[in-house]
């Protein structure tokens, strides 16, 4: 595995862990809104061929209360 693959893929596995930890019980949750921001914006780009060709995350349907 890439090095750059080994760095997205252990980053997105502890966003995982993370989230995991938020939802059990007497969870910090002040810790989790430390750390889950800090991390997600640490995560690397994502390795080629990862997601198809042509491929636009900003493209797609617009969800109920979310903005765009």
């Amino acid at each position: 595995m890439c090095p750059d693959c080994e760095d997205f893929a252990r980053t997105v596995v502890m966003l995982g862990q993370l989230a995991l930890y938020a939802d059990t019980t007497g969870a910090d949750l002040d810790f989790v809104d430390t750390i889950g921001p800090s991390l997600a914006v640490s995560l690397p780009e994502p390795p080629p061929g990862l997601f198809p060709p042509g491929y636009n995350p900003t493209e797609g349907p617009e969800y109920p209360g979310g903005e765009r």
